[in-house]
């Protein structure tokens, strides 16, 4: 980088003066950081508040990988977007706002996010990578490009009313995130933050505390997270530290790694149903699932009873017209009203719950219960466009 690129300019100056006076950071470490080239993937939850602190405090280069449109659900934690900016691209509000932050900060988007295709050679082009991601794949792709590249990474995940918070790969000794979950949830187990919900201050704290973490290691100053896990209980407001050793049977970072290259079908993990339990109900007289073209051509049969499993509160946002309501907790109290003839879809939010119930079902000899997959989301998206999502 041409050494004129990273003056500080009178503007700069004012806009950086309460940096500038921490003896930890002062005029050189606000050079550094304006050197800097930070990636953020995911401009969600996570990403929105990391990204908004990186550029208040003048990284150079921040670039922002995310492939999504901007929801309306999205709004009541993803501070970077707007209510104006729904059903756009969210590297674009991201950029909008993010200028508006700090016209002196360069925001590069990726608009295809990161992808098997292109992790390693995208991390190569940053100092330091903060995971935003959201979901089991996407978090172990980025770990295994980050060490590939070896490129620091700092992780933050939000469940509820819980986050966490640590950094990997910083350095040859250090652990990565398959030190701590060598493998993945059980399909399932782990439900979404759509299933589950998240407390939308929480990806504040959690955000900022990831932007925390990359500036430290750009400035290197403090104590790093790395070889700890930071867990904040915002109920109690309770931290914790848990250590986390660098595990020499790691199939990435071990001895004797397994994981030698970035292949795309090791990171296609589904949440839902684990294989086993689809292929034991392969031979049953009706799919256990299917997709909501195949549901609604079923319905239009009138042969069909459509079950929503969500919670009364949801029914109020938005419904499939025909559907009868049972919850998912009063399933089994409701089994006598349920045909053991007719086809039985059943549908939630996006086919996480209702997979549960078809399951349950299945396994009570009702073999017509079929789930609807990706449920009344998916319903939204491809069906009645005027529902709304949430």
């Amino acid at each position: 980088m041409n050494p004129s690129a990273i003056t500080l300019h009178s503007e700069e100056l004012a806009r950086y003066s309460r940096h500038i006076l921490l003896d930890e950071i002062g005029m050189h470490g606000q050079e550094s950081l304006k050197r800097a080239r930070v990636l953020v993937v995911g401009a969600g939850g996570l990403g929105s508040p990391a990204a908004m602190y990186l550029a208040a405090a003048g990284i150079g280069v921040l670039g922002i990988a995310d492939f999504d449109k901007v929801e309306l659900h999205n709004l009541q934690r993803q501070l970077l977007h707007g209510t104006s900016d729904v059903d756009n691209l969210k590297t674009e509000s991201a950029r909008s706002r993010l200028h508006d932050i700090n016209p002196h900060v360069s925001v590069v988007l990726h608009n295809s996010g990161v992808t098997p295709e292109n992790a390693t050679s995208l991390f190569d082009q940053y100092d330091i990578v903060v995971d935003g991601s959201d979901n089991f794949g996407t978090r172990y792709l980025n770990n295994d490009a980050a060490y590939f590249s070896n490129t620091p990474l700092v992780f933050g995940s939000i469940f509820k009313f819980e986050g966490q918070v640590s950094v990997f790969n910083d350095n040859p000794e250090a652990p990565c995130y398959r030190c701590l979950f060598p493998d993945p949830p059980p399909p399932g187990s782990v439900p979404s933050c759509g299933e589950a919900g998240v407390l939308g201050t929480l990806c504040g704290i959690i955000g900022s505390m990831q932007a925390l973490e990359a500036i430290k290691q750009v400035l290197q100053i403090g104590e790093s997270l790395s070889g700890e896990l930071l867990v904040l209980e915002t109920l109690s407001m309770r931290t914790r530290k848990l250590k986390i050793k660098k595990d020499p049977h790691c199939p990435l970072c071990g001895t004797a790694p397994e994981i030698e290259i970035i292949r795309s079908e090791s990171y296609q993990y589904n949440c839902d149903i684990a294989s086993s339990d689809t292929e034991n109900m392969a031979n049953e007289p009706y799919p256990i699932e299917i997709d909501v073209s195949e549901a609604n051509q079923i319905l239009q049969t009138g042969k069909a009873v459509l079950i929503d499993v969500r919670e009364p509160y949801e029914k109020e946002i938005c419904k499939i017209e025909g559907s009868s309501q049972i919850p998912l907790n009063t399933i089994p109290a409701n089994l006598d009203k349920l045909p053991t003839s007719d086809p039985l879809m059943l549908y939630c939010h996006h086919g996480s719950r209702s997979m549960q119930v078809t399951q349950y079902l299945r396994k009570n000899g009702f073999t017509n219960a079929i789930n609807i997959a990706g449920g009344i989301d998916a319903w939204a998206r491809e069906i009645d466009t005027n529902l709304q999502r949430y």
